[in-house]
């Protein structure tokens, strides 16, 4: 299972607060066994940035040519580098004000 960012989400919430989300769900769910991408879109410099924070993935989803510099610089790094989205399997999108209740049973329940 992979947790990904929203898309784009490199270029407005960045490598920091998307590191915490996901320090967030493995300590709430230790058992849960999950890979993670933070999605940067077209955003060359929130890949850099990504990178640079040792985030364990990142999406691009620019130029092929620029693709391949940064998946070089992302390996370099230890960094999973894709340029496809992974299809959803859970979007909180429609949750954004529900309970935090609400959030971590629906979280809890596909994580385990």
């Amino acid at each position: 299972m992979v947790l990904a960012g929203a898309p784009g989400a490199g270029s407005y919430v960045g490598p920091g607060w998307f590191g915490a989300l996901v320090s967030a769900a493995r300590e709430a769910v230790p058992d849960a066994r999950f890979s993670t991408l933070l999605d940067c879109g077209d955003d060359v410099g929130a890949v850099l940035a990504a990178i640079r924070s040792e985030i364990e993935g990142v999406v691009f989803t620019g130029r092929a040519d620029v693709a391949r510099r940064l998946a070089d610089i992302a390996h370099q790094h230890g960094v999973r580098f894709v340029t496809g989205r992974p299809a959803a399997l859970l979007d909180l999108g429609d949750d954004f004000f529900a309970s935090p209740e609400i959030l971590e049973r629906r979280c809890a329940d596909l994580l385990t």
